[in-house]
């Protein structure tokens, strides 16, 4: 008698939810300054958080001008949290985040040089959040630990201080080469990780997977791209 095949059980995929830690508000044209404040925002836009001075402002800036900038700060570039797009140096962010990534990039091939590619954290945690009693939180963290890869880069974090560390959270897009995570970096500065349209629809990746994150700055990129001049933007920390 044969034997009865054992029936195997697929557990269903489970993405993580992406993070999210800076949100880019386009501002409706009929809504008026004072209701931008910070305490106004989640009853605004459902949005609870901080105003972030993210963006540059021009640097030909006239004073009267200077009223229509959020959170205008000195100095030069001069950081605000936000205005009219037009008064906004959105080709300068783009630039020097892509010339700060090309540097952070070839310290990262430094560091992790003669390791393999690691498998990144968000494949750990989709196991994880799929079977948590099969796979334990953990036991998911130390297999993600225990890479030769995240070891290099936790090692040398471990002896760096400040803008010299290597951020893990970004690990999947530095591996993806250099000029993708110039690209990557570069549209992140503008867009955030997720953005608000002027409509009220909202624009976020899925998960943390690069492919999801990739899919979310060409959608944030192609609407920055035929953004009105006059379209005010605003940058929320969550």
């Amino acid at each position: 008698m044969g034997k009865i095949p054992r029936k195997v059980t697929h557990t269903p995929a489970v993405k993580p939810k992406a993070t999210i830690r800076t949100m880019i508000l386009c501002i409706p044209g009929e809504l008026p300054r004072e209701a931008l404040t910070a305490h106004q925002l989640d009853r605004n836009f459902g949005v609870q958080g901080t105003l972030s001075p993210r963006f540059w402002a021009s640097g030909a800036l006239y004073l009267w001008q200077r009223r229509q900038m959020i959170s205008l700060r000195k100095g030069r570039p001069a950081y605000c949290a936000g205005g009219p797009v037009k008064l906004l140096d959105l080709d300068g962010m783009l630039q020097a985040a892509g010339m700060g990534a090309g540097i952070r990039h070839q310290l990262f091939s430094r560091v992790v040089h003669g390791t393999r590619n690691a498998t990144p954290w968000h494949v750990y945690e989709s196991r994880h959040l799929a079977d948590p009693d099969e796979y334990p939180w953990d036991k998911a963290v130390a297999d993600y630990n225990n890479q030769p890869r995240v070891n290099a880069i936790r090692m040398h974090n471990a002896a760096t201080y400040g803008a010299g560390q290597i951020s893990l959270n970004e690990l999947e897009v530095y591996q993806a080469g250099s000029m993708a995570y110039q690209h990557h970096s570069a549209l992140t500065a503008v867009a955030g990780d997720a953005l608000i349209t002027a409509e009220g629809a909202k624009l976020a990746p899925a998960s943390d997977a690069m492919a999801d994150r990739v899919t979310y700055l060409e959608q944030a990129n192609r609407l920055f791209a035929a953004i009105d001049p006059d379209q005010r933007l605003l940058a929320v920390a969550l």
